[in-house]
């Protein structure tokens, strides 16, 4: 089946969105994670939501940073995957909880807290949860307006 896009990407049709959007992502990339962590849970989020124009570009970003094939394919299970340090897990943990919100009567529970603030400080955990709610926003965005993998508007502009 091939998945033609219902419109243009709302950030195309109304170009001060990606303003707000522009300033989240500068602000995430000055927060002190690792880029292959920010890419990590950029890659599970996506995966979860089922946005394939986003696996896409972050699975190109992970391969062009040198990321192993094992890490990259090992974000979709990466519970059972031996490729990911304590501080990935965590990260990748919360992840998965704030992207399933509704999922959980208690989504972050204290556990999960405790376990990201060992390893990432204040500002870093910061930078974490915006990283994975700007993904969350732009997955939704993308599922929506079935956004391609193979010709992503960002691409094409």
């Amino acid at each position: 089946m091939n998945v033609e896009p219902r419109m243009a990407n709302p950030a195309q049709i109304l170009p001060d969105s990606f303003k707000g959007i522009g300033h989240l992502m500068a602000a995430v990339s000055k927060g002190g994670l690792p880029v292959a962590t920010l890419e990590l849970v950029a890659l599970r989020a996506s995966q979860l939501n089922g946005c394939s124009a986003c696996v896409q570009s972050h699975l190109e970003t992970l391969q062009n940073s040198g990321e192993s094939v094992d890490r990259i394919v090992g974000v979709s299970a990466w519970g059972e995957s031996p490729y990911f340090d304590e501080a990935e897990r965590a990260a990748l943990a919360l992840t998965d909880a704030l992207t399933r919100l509704a999922d959980s009567h208690d989504a972050v529970p204290d556990e999960l807290w405790r376990e990201v603030t060992k390893h990432y400080d204040e500002k870093q955990v910061s930078a974490l949860i915006l990283q994975i709610s700007t993904i969350n926003l732009f997955n939704r965005i993308n599922v929506t307006v079935r956004e391609r993998a193979d010709q992503p508007s960002w691409k094409q502009a």
